[in-house]
């Protein structure tokens, strides 16, 4: 795999004191991982004022540290040119808008045409940053915005604010089922026990918090906008479908499709042939990694979308 040297000289921020060393670089560091940082010490590429030191030795704060470590490069993912719908470009992120259907990381049996694959295409140096600046990700068939990191720091910085709950996600939904109202689903999210493909609500899962509004009733289905506090795999689908209300298309937790009583033939037709899950990352606002300038980006809602509420509207 190819690499690359980074090196590092600084002093001990004085608030670390008392803390092992592999801690104070990993808060100091951000943009490594802790597991890097101790990988480094052990290999002898970190001295504290000038002595080789160890991954457990308590610091005073204030010591100069001087690390060289080597950094694996993103490699075996090809560099492939697509549209990728960037809204947002600068030195230190893009923000796209993904179209339903593509994937976002490479995986088995899709080693080509990703995200990922587009991101290195577009800017190559997108190999030295963790899967290629990707700090989140949207499933295959939702559509809407993502941010991505195009440094280490950057990437660092935003993985960071994304896990304190820092960067505002809205989504928008059709879901069958008619909601009487908002409200919040708080209930945990793992790997489902038999269908090892799916995610499910069940004890022991980790922390997962959705919240919904109406936006518009129908006959037997309802237009919601979702915000997110934590972004499990899956999320906003599994926990719909948990209250009741599974997004409209969903090959995975949508369930039978329900028509309402009287549909007109278009009706039918918008309904028992929309091809993906129903749901749009339409807002994404956060602060800029670099600057600290808090950012806001829309993302209208795709033809697809449009159409099927166009059909519900009439019924």
């Amino acid at each position: 795999m190819a690499s690359e040297f980074r090196r590092h000289d600084f002093r001990l921020d004085p608030g670390h004191a008392g803390l092992r060393l592999d801690q104070a670089l990993a808060r100091q560091l951000p943009q490594y991982s802790r597991s890097r940082i101790q990988g480094w010490i052990e290999g002898g590429g970190v001295t504290l004022d000038g002595r080789p030191a160890r991954a457990r030795d308590r610091v005073q704060g204030g010591e100069l540290v001087q690390l060289v470590g080597e950094v694996p490069l993103e490699s075996g993912i090809a560099a492939q040119a697509m549209p990728l719908g960037i809204v947002h470009a600068d030195r230190a992120i893009l923000v796209i808008d993904k179209p339903a259907g593509l994937v976002v990381h490479p995986g088995a049996g899709n080693r080509e045409g990703t995200l990922q694959n587009g991101l290195l295409a577009y800017d190559p140096r997108l190999a030295q940053v963790p899967r290629a600046g990707l700090v989140h990700r949207l499933d295959k068939d939702t559509s809407g915005l993502m941010v991505v990191a195009r440094t280490i720091e950057a990437h660092a910085a935003l993985v960071a604010a994304l896990a304190g709950r820092e960067i505002a996600r809205e989504y928008l939904a059709v879901v069958t089922g008619v909601m009487t109202g908002g409200g919040t689903i708080d209930e945990p999210i793992g790997r489902h026990r038999t269908a090892r493909v799916k995610m499910a609500v069940r004890e022991g899962g980790r922390e997962a918090i959705t919240h919904y509004r109406v936006i518009e009733r129908f006959a037997a289905h309802t237009f919601v906008r979702v915000t997110l506090e934590t972004g499990r795999t899956h999320q906003i689908r599994v926990h719909l479908a948990h209250a009741g209300f599974p997004i409209v298309g969903d090959p995975v937790y949508g369930g039978r499709r329900r028509l309402p009583a009287g549909a007109s033939p278009a009706l039918r037709e918008a309904l028992g042939n929309f091809p993906r899950q129903a749901l749009h990352a339409a807002r994404l606002a956060f602060a800029h990694p670099s600057s600290g300038e808090e950012l806001d980006f829309e993302s209208p809602l795709p033809a697809d979308m449009a159409a099927l509420l166009a059909a519900l509207r009439a019924g």
